[in-house]
């Protein structure tokens, strides 16, 4: 785990940036309950993903940038796998499949690029936007246990929880990844006032995780919110701000409100979103991680990369 933190610390790394939104609205592509997870294994959608994950990694391979493999499966736990019709079992395949193919596509490119990691991605059990049917941290725990689990057995680097959005169902997380003993990064959805859906400061849950786990995540990252809804609350953090290593914004800068209602993508402004990312940089010393999440494309990432280098 010292390895990873230490490469990531140490190097500009990249990856990729809004999934379900690029293939719903650039593709044409049907995602029931916004899961991309049964395209791992769909003959029909197989090339269409290998190729959204080949666009940014021929960016990091031109930038000369580290990159993080981060898996189709943000929607492959229980809940939402059995609304779309798959057992445990069927999930259990799935997200090894998903790390599996990762691996593939690491080893393809580790002549180019110096540091690749595969990540398995977790997403919450519930709405990204939304708590309701809150869990406590150890019903969390074993509720995300089994994909981390399974991660941990296909061998991935690291898992990755995006889009968490209150401190106990983290806090469970990090806790399944520590008894799997399997590196961890946190991700957290933010409002237009900089707290997490919840009401929660981002800065007080940090430091809970933080305490209650001796630090056990190897960093934490912000997702699906615009660096304008958040930078004011970053500009006024302590020490916790060195622990935030990735940003992973939303293209837009609408609210989740908005942003559900939406039936057209909205990509935002490219040149401004990635001055964003110079001025949060500014901010946040330790921040190393760039990708993308709702409206963005491999452009967006493209663009932030080529400000964050200059």
């Amino acid at each position: 785990m010292e390895g990873i933190y230490n490469r990531i610390k140490s190097t500009i790394f990249l990856t990729d940036g809004g999934l379900e939104t690029d293939l719903i609205f650039n593709h044409n592509i049907n995602l029931p309950h916004f899961a991309t997870f049964p395209l791992v294994e769909n003959p029909l959608h197989k090339d269409t993903l290998l190729k959204y994950y080949l666009d940014y990694l021929e960016i990091a391979k031109n930038k000369k940038t580290g990159f993080i493999l981060e898996s189709a499966t943000w929607r492959a736990n229980k809940d939402w796998g059995f609304k779309l019709g798959y057992t445990p079992e069927d999930l259990k395949r799935i997200n090894t499949i998903a790390i599996e193919q990762l691996k593939i596509l690491k080893d393809d490119y580790s002549k180019d690029i110096n540091n690749i990691f595969v990540s398995g991605c977790i997403g919450p059990r519930g709405d990204g936007y939304q708590t309701k049917n809150v869990m406590s941290a150890q019903e969390a725990k074993q509720y995300h246990n089994a994909q981390i689990a399974t991660f941990k057995f296909a061998q991935a680097d690291l898992v990755t929880a995006l889009t968490i959005n209150y401190k106990d169902e983290a806090l469970g997380i990090v806790k399944a990844a520590q008894e799997n003993e399997i590196p961890v990064v946190i991700s957290f959805t933010l409002e237009t006032n900089g707290h997490l859906p919840s009401g929660e400061s981002l800065q007080k849950v940090i430091d809970i995780i933080d305490d209650e786990t001796n630090s056990y995540p190897i960093y934490y990252m912000i997702n699906c919110a615009h660096p304008s809804h958040f930078f004011n609350k970053i500009k006024g953090m302590d020490e916790c701000k060195l622990r935030i290593k990735g940003i992973r914004a939303n293209a837009s800068c609408k609210s989740h409100e908005e942003l559900d209602e939406s039936t057209e993508l909205d990509s935002g402004d490219i040149l401004d979103l990635s001055n964003w990312h110079k001025k949060l940089k500014s901010q946040l010393p330790e921040l190393t991680v760039y990708g993308g999440c709702c409206g963005t494309d491999a452009s967006h990432v493209e663009s932030i990369c080529n400000h964050v280098l200059s």
